[in-house]
């Protein structure tokens, strides 16, 4: 077996390779012998090893040169199967759209990182069309989480490929869409970091869309730092501008509704652990009703998620026709629900968010807020394949706490923060209010390490 470059951190890789110990070409080649030697086939949906190697050859050669692009020049990345990847098609982790023609060009964010050295190793699995928080596929498998010790249990969704790649050690960083939690749960449920960003903060051009007033991008990695490196990048910026803030009189709002609802005990008590060791370190703890979140509930019972709303707009034609035999029944099941939502009653819906996200700012200001990521640990994924009725009572638990800050239009961090049932591990999500990235960022730095208290 070859050195384990996936299982380290970006930050641990790229002093490495900038420092010499390691050439691009050789992570590469063992990055893919990792892939080809780990038994879970489910993971990636497609390999792109030409372009990787293609890639690994000129980092390598700029090194020698001493032309590095910077701290990222030679890191492996895989992409979740929603980016375009010029000349492949963008299959979102269906069949229906496998036959479509290639990408001729990268999505925006994929040149980007491209720009700054990265080697795309492939692309990783996802529930079909980004629609569920489980991360289960019938297309492409379902890949297992490989913190699971007693039986297979899921992912998280959608990007569970992306989750699973990291958390395995196979790579370094992923990168995922979020809609309602598709970055931080699979991080969550995975015991890795997942960060997502305000919507609108990076290029969306060349992503395949689920919910365009939703919809957001982040990356799955090992560390908070590493996701500052991967977002400033992401950008187009040519180092990050976060600034580690200090944690004495870091003031934290804790929800004391919805959130907590029917969570599990082992995750309250890991999450509970984790807040007494922030405020030991000086952090300021109020626990309030945010109101704003029942009336979120309220309105997707009256009218319907926002989400499935807008995923039946973009669906609806092929839904009505026969990809939708091809396609995964909950999906469609789920996605059908949103011809009930009017356009009355769409319309009264983004009234009403523009309200609440007024009303949330109001009340948090400046304080982060803080809560469990998922209220459960991973859950088998048998029992969720053989019901229906259980998959979709899980997966509306799975995605509760974290869609709300899709709907807000916050930005979110989930870091991992101890365990649960069976040993599986426990997200704490710090979110911050919309475009308060940087903040949010530069509190996760600092408060990381108490958070984790030296969870692996």
């Amino acid at each position: 077996m070859s050195k384990s470059y996936g299982a380290m951190s970006v930050a641990q890789l790229s002093s490495l390779i900038q420092g010499g110990a390691a050439d691009p070409v050789d992570v590469a080649e063992a990055v893919f012998d990792s892939i080809a030697h780990y038994a879970d086939k489910a993971v990636f949906t497609m390999l792109t090893e030409s372009r990787a190697m293609e890639e690994a050859l000129a980092s390598s050669k700029r090194l020698r040169e001493g032309r590095s692009l910077g701290l990222l020049d030679g890191i492996p990345i895989t992409w979740k199967d929603l980016f375009d990847i010029e000349g492949l098609a963008t299959t979102a982790g269906s069949v229906v759209l496998a036959g479509d023609a290639p990408a001729k060009h990268d999505a925006t964010v994929v040149a980007l990182l491209r720009q700054a050295g990265m080697v795309a190793v492939g692309r990783t699995n996802m529930s079909e069309f980004a629609f569920s928080g489980l991360g289960i596929n019938p297309h492409y498998g379902t890949p297992i989480n490989p913190r699971s010790t007693d039986l297979p249990r899921i992912p998280g969704g959608s990007s569970s490929g992306a989750g699973v790649a990291v958390a395995a050690g196979l790579v370094p960083v992923a990168m995922g869409t979020d809609t309602g939690g598709s970055v931080r749960i699979p991080a969550a449920l995975s015991g890795i970091v997942g960060y997502k960003a305000t919507r609108g903060r990076y290029a969306m051009e060349g992503v395949y869309p689920l919910a365009k007033s939703l919809d957001s991008l982040g990356p799955l990695c090992r560390t908070v730092r590493d996701a500052v490196w991967i977002d400033a990048a992401m950008r187009g910026v040519t180092a990050p501008s976060v600034v580690e803030r200090p944690l004495q009189g870091m003031e934290l709002v804790v929800p004391e509704n919805i959130v907590f609802d029917g969570a599990e005990p082992g995750v309250v008590a890991a999450f509970e652990a984790a807040l007494e060791r922030l405020q030991k370190a000086g952090a300021n703890v109020a626990r309030i009703v945010i109101p704003a979140f029942n009336e979120i509930f309220d309105l997707m019972t009256r009218y319907g998620p926002l989400v499935t709303a807008e995923a039946f707009a973009l669906h609806h034609e092929r839904l009505a026709g026969p990809d939708a035999d091809r396609m995964d029944r909950r999906v469609v099941m789920r996605t059908r629900l949103g011809s009930k939502t009017t356009l009355p009653d769409y319309l009264r819906i983004l009234e009403a968010r523009s309200r609440l996200i007024a009303d949330v700012e109001r009340l948090v200001g400046d304080r982060l807020i803080a809560f469990p990521s998922v209220a459960h640990v991973a859950p088998p994924i048998e029992p969720l394949e053989q019901d229906d009725e259980l998959f979709f009572a899980t997966n509306n638990k799975t995605l509760r706490n974290t869609a709300v800050g899709n709907f807000l239009d916050w930005c979110g961090v989930s870091i991992p923060c101890g365990t649960g049932e069976a040993g599986m591990p426990v997200g704490l999500l710090l979110s911050a209010t919309a475009r308060r990235d940087e903040a949010l960022l530069g509190t996760a730095l600092a408060a990381e390490a108490i958070i984790r208290d030296d969870f692996a």
